[in-house]
């Protein structure tokens, strides 16, 4: 952790490829947890840099999972997604959605330009974010836009799972950085920290916000789809944040978003 800017990063590895990754997941109950909510979040997103880019453009979605945002964009972009989970990815491809199999920046040419890159709770698992976004610079337009929404540490979930952490209750800490899921999160930011390193790389926030982080709809199944909970501590978790969900919108969100444009 960063004493002076709260940045904080851990060393967990990726095994998103690796025999039996999926087995760790129930990819359907996650789709039914998650897709209501992050189908709104995109939507909100698509029409923010839509105000900043009316023309439209070419839109690359880095790390496209499901297709949703790419969905959400359509209407407004030209869309292309990259997902190097090959198992995600044959599952969006067969919806017919442009999508591609491999890793930022590998699977783009090195003349291949587009108007906006959006990363949507995926930078926070590229360990090497200094060489994401040299190749963001790289592969936007002049005045391109770059979008990154990501978990906060200023969110309030965040907050409370640390310090039930130094109570020694850390599951709760270790389910937001996803341990032992093939995927884990190796940064954790905040507005301030994140802006900081746009701007290292010539990037200038042009709009920033928070999102909702849970809808009632879908939160039993996103609490139950890793499998890692008792019952138990499905009910008691289902029930605190059920009850807090109307209280969520006065409280600092666990999800918050940065425009930045190419400089």
């Amino acid at each position: 952790m960063c004493d002076k800017c709260g940045y904080e990063g851990s060393d967990l590895e990726s095994t998103i490829n690796a025999p039996g990754a999926h087995a760790l997941i129930d990819e359907q109950a996650r789709e039914i947890g998650l897709k209501k909510l992050r189908m709104h979040n995109f939507s909100t997103l698509v029409e923010v840099i839509g105000e900043l880019r009316p023309a439209g453009g070419k839109l690359l979605d880095v790390g496209a999972a499901h297709g949703w945002f790419l969905e959400a964009a359509q209407e407004r972009f030209e869309v292309l997604g990259v997902e190097p989970d090959l198992a995600v990815y044959e599952s969006t491809a067969r919806r017919g959605l442009p999508v591609r199999n491999g890793f930022f920046p590998d699977v783009m040419e090195m003349s291949e330009k587009v108007d906006v890159i959006a990363f949507n709770d995926v930078i926070e698992h590229i360990p090497d974010i200094d060489r994401i976004l040299s190749a963001c610079r790289e592969h936007l337009t002049d005045n391109g836009l770059l979008l990154i929404n990501l978990p906060s540490s200023d969110g309030i979930f965040y907050k409370v799972a640390k310090f039930l952490s130094v109570m020694g209750i850390t599951s709760f800490l270790g389910r937001l950085w996803q341990m032992d899921l093939p995927s884990p999160h190796v940064h954790y930011f905040d507005l301030g920290n994140l802006e900081t390193i746009l701007k290292k790389h010539a990037f200038v926030s042009r709009r920033s916000g928070q999102l909702p982080t849970l809808r009632l709809a879908g939160l039993w199944t996103r609490i139950s789809y890793t499998g890692n909970y008792s019952v138990a501590k499905r009910g008691f978790l289902f029930l605190i944040i059920a009850t807090a969900i109307p209280f969520l919108k006065l409280l600092p969100s666990d999800i918050i978003y940065v425009v930045a444009e190419r400089s």
